[in-house]
This record gives C-alpha cells, structure tokens and sequence, in this order.
C-alpha cells in the first residue's frame, strides 16, 4: 500500500523535474531567440559602418568584438536561469583575476594590440605589409580581434598575433600611391658608361607604366672588383610595381645585350711570382 509520504515524494520529484525542464525549455527558447537577435545586431551594425565608409578592417574587429561580448552576456543569462548567482561568480572571477591575468597575458596582449591596430591604423585590408617582429609578409586579408590574417603570394593565409604586430615595426608597402623602382645591374669597366645610361634610359621612357612625371634616372651605386654597379630608377603606380619591376629587369638585360654592352662576371687577377734562386 503507497503511504502519503512516498505520493508526497513522488510528487516533490516530478515537481522538480518539471521545474528543471521548464527551465530547460525556457533556456533552449532563450537561446535560439539570443542567436537570431545577435545575428540581427551585427548584420546591422556592418551595415552601418559600411553606410559611414569604415575600412573593412575596423568593420571586422568591431564585429568580432560584438560578438564575443554579446555571447559572453547570453551565457551569463543561461547561468541566472537555472539559479546560479552570477554576481558570486562574477566576484570569484574577480578575486582570481590576478592568476587569469597570468594565464591570459598573451590574449589579452592580442587583445590591446588589435584595439591599437584600430585606431593607429598603420594598415587595412588589401595592403601589402611587411611584419618585422614575426618575419612574414603578405596582403593583408582581415583584421579580427585577437590576430591578423596575411595572405602571401603564394596564397597561404597566415595568422599573426595582434600583439606581435603592435609591438614591432610595419613596413606597409601598398600605403602610397606610387612606388619606386630599382634595378640593380653592373657593366664591364670597358663598356661605353655614357651609353648605357642613353640605352637605359630610353628603355625607361618607352615602358608605359612608368611614370613620366616623376624622376628616370641611371645612376653609378659603385666601383666594384669586377665592374660598374648601377641603378636603373624610375617611379611606377602601387599596383603595377611587381610586373614593372619583374619587366624592366629583363628588359634591362636584353637592352645592354642588343646594344653590345657586357655584364661581368666575378673575375680574378692571379700574378705568379717565380721562386727565387736559393743562395748557396
């Protein structure tokens, strides 16, 4: 025979299993609700940072940054629902933050420096920088809140700390409008100098990528063991460097080989000393 304590038993059970799935049903709403209005805040807020012409690079670390702190909000909603006390666990947190701190500095290095590539903005995306501290160059692909993708050209995508960035010198190749080109190559000490700067020169002139307000020239760099060293210059658009530059070297050699002049070769002088009689 069921006594009334084991009804009242059976009842306290049911009554906190469904209490627990209320909860959970709530908490599963609650979430799938959380999820399309995160997705509706950050589609908006691109759209609005697109509607005021912000770089590309600033739309992507804001909106990785919205949606860390958002999800962070939501989990902390979850939390309250099924009776944690956040607030204690805020203050655990809190208390601990000194071993987090620790445990985290490079996060939170990654962290500082991707808010100090926001506002310095010594790059965007589409520009082409070299990162001395890391070693790596490429185009760089987004800008997200803890690293920076570079795209080489080779097309692998590397992923840099923002922290290793920003405490390091940059060198954006891409930043100006226009870029200088050197050619570096040598003639024989025997070879008309006078006219291989003509030949040089009206090489640079009739390439059209080279721009013709700005300085041509054929400079002597040095005199060196086994001929003269020269610098063909000459300044091109940022997005034509590569192909002008790749360009101008061939079209460097072949103009000296058509017009007779030789490029050297390392070269020694050896002067043979005959032995000297030995005296008696």
């Amino acid at each position: 025979m069921i006594s009334f304590l084991d009804l009242y038993e059976t009842s306290s059970i049911f009554a906190v299993i469904m209490n627990f799935l209320m909860k959970l049903i709530t908490a599963a709403i609650t979430y799938g609700v959380a999820v399309k209005l995160i997705k509706f805040v950050r589609k908006h807020l691109r759209k609005l940072l697109e509607r005021h012409n912000a770089e590309k690079g600033v739309i992507t670390f804001l909106d990785s940054a919205v949606n860390i702190g958002l999800y962070v909000l939501l989990a902390f909603t979850l939390l309250e629902m099924f009776g944690f006390d956040t607030a204690s666990l805020l203050a655990v947190i809190a208390s601990a933050s000194v071993a987090i701190g620790l445990a985290l500095q490079g996060a939170f290095a990654n962290l500082a420096g991707g808010v100090l590539l926001l506002f310095q903005k010594p790059f965007q995306v589409g520009d082409y920088i070299i990162a001395h501290g890391a070693g790596l160059e490429g185009t760089v692909d987004d800008i997200q809140i803890f690293y920076t993708h570079l795209r080489t050209a080779d097309n692998k995508i590397i992923v840099i700390p923002n922290g290793t960035i920003s405490d390091n010198s940059i060198t954006n190749v891409t930043k100006g409008a226009k870029r200088r080109v050197d050619v570096a190559v040598s003639i024989a000490y025997d070879a008309d100098l006078r006219k291989a700067r003509e030949v040089l020169l009206k090489m640079l002139e009739e390439d059209e990528a080279i721009l013709k307000d700005e300085p041509m020239m054929v400079i002597v760099t040095e005199l060196a063991d086994s001929g003269v060293n020269l610098t063909v210059r000459s300044w091109v658009k940022g997005e034509d460097y590569w192909e002008a530059f790749w360009r101008l070297t061939e079209n460097t050699k072949l103009t000296l080989d058509d017009n007779g002049i030789s490029i050297p070769f390392p070269q020694m002088d050896v002067h043979m000393i005959p032995p000297q009689p030995e005296n008696d």
